[in-house]
């Protein structure tokens, strides 16, 4: 369907002039509609073309605030038409008769130079109601916000209660930790408990991603451990840490979460100094120092999580009477210096060696943020690209 013709109000005496005027517009096909005065044209009129003398001089101001307005004369000199010029009208022609062409291509870029004002204005107006939805939208985003910062900081308190103490020293064997959420939980987790005057058992984990989901899985972690260790009855040592490792993969496979892990699980020996272990893809792998040298545990092991069915080594180490382990997640990677993943664990090594305690390594790391999941303070100024733990157990010493 065509969209309908503008309507052209002509405002003049009536007479053959004003009908002559009227013809003249409506040749190029302009709808026009001649009347006296202006209360005599309907709402849609896009537009009046006045004579001079057809409107008093103190209703131009009116008029031309009202419609676009373009006025003729038959004389420049026409005082009424320098009025109508000092009030803001569009345009005027002087003879119209003889110019309509003119004439025509006025009232025509008039008329488009009001549709493109009145798109302008739709514009402002759809953009003022657009800016104060997306002001309402914002300020409930930040709401939401608030609310779920709130609730990530009580479960980080919750997350902090079911750590172990440190520094503690259980049979000769000191553990100490340092963990650094991304934000305000942790995909990290471990833990350190005595379970008889023989054996010392501990785990250190890192679940894949960070933030709630990941924390979630350390609760599941701390709750089955604790659930097995009750179950353990203090007999065959080197098969605990593969078996713990085998039965955390169904749990985590059956949950149907998506989420993986990899594990250190150690058992202590207090009386054989001995350490039995497994590992599930652990990165970087524990690293023991003994007289200044630092060694890898050897052994391999599938992530835990990933794949059913998997059976995890069972491995031993020989604790010598003066040692230090360290463990450390994923995180610490992306704060050392090295082009490449050998050179990070090269890099590593080596600050371990040097760095005697664990606050030495911390402060070494040069991370701008100081606190950890043990402070109540908030640890959102810098946000590290992944979880960062160390876990550092030293012994026997003088115990023997």
């Amino acid at each position: 369907m065509d969209a309908p013709k503008p309507l052209i109000g002509v405002l003049d005496e009536p007479g053959e002039y004003r009908d002559a005027l009227a013809d003249t517009i409506a040749r190029d096909g302009l709808a026009v509609l001649a009347a006296q005065r202006l209360e005599d044209l309907p709402a849609e009129t896009s537009l009046v073309v006045a004579h001079a003398r057809a409107v008093p001089s103190l209703a131009w101001a009116s008029l031309t605030e009202r419609l676009p307005t373009v006025v003729v004369s038959d004389s420049r000199l026409d005082a009424d038409l320098l009025t109508a010029v000092d009030v803001g009208l569009v345009d005027y022609v002087v003879e119209p008769m003889r110019h309509g062409q003119l004439l025509r291509r006025m009232i025509r870029k008039a008329i488009e130079l009001r549709r493109l004002e009145d798109e302008r204005n739709l514009d402002r107006e759809r953009l003022a109601q657009l800016n104060q939805h997306l002001e309402e939208l914002n300020e409930s985003l930040e709401t939401h916000l608030a609310l779920l910062r709130l609730d990530q900081q009580a479960g980080g308190q919750i997350q902090r209660k079911l750590l172990p103490p440190h520094p503690q020293t259980l049979g000769g064997i000191t553990c100490d930790y340092w963990l650094m959420p991304s934000l305000y939980l942790s995909g990290d987790f471990l833990d350190f408990q005595r379970f008889d005057n023989r054996f010392t058992l501990f785990y250190f984990a890192d679940v894949s991603g960070h933030g709630a989901s990941s924390a979630f899985v350390t609760v599941l972690l701390k709750y089955l451990c604790n659930r097995w260790l009750n179950e353990w009855d203090g007999k065959q040592p080197d098969r605990l840490p593969s078996d713990w490792l085998a039965a955390l993969n169904r749990e985590l496979l059956d949950t149907g979460i998506g989420k993986h892990a990899t594990l250190f699980v150690g058992v202590i020996d207090h009386v054989d100094h001995c350490l039995y272990y497994s590992l599930g893809a652990q990165l970087p792998k524990p690293l023991l120092v003994a007289e200044g040298i630092a060694v890898e545990l050897p052994g391999e092991g599938m992530p835990v999580g990933l794949f059913p069915n998997v059976d995890y080594p069972r491995l031993s180490y020989r604790l010598p009477a003066d040692f230090t382990l360290w463990l450390c997640s994923d995180g610490i990677l992306e704060c050392l210096p090295g082009e490449t993943l050998d050179m990070r664990l090269r890099e590593l090594e080596q600050r371990i060696v040097t760095c005697t305690t664990l606050e030495r390594l911390r402060d070494s790391l040069a991370l701008h943020a100081s606190g950890d999941i043990d402070t109540e303070e908030d640890l959102s100024g810098e946000e590290l690209p992944d979880d960062l733990t160390i876990m550092m157990l030293s012994g026997f010493g003088d115990d023997h």
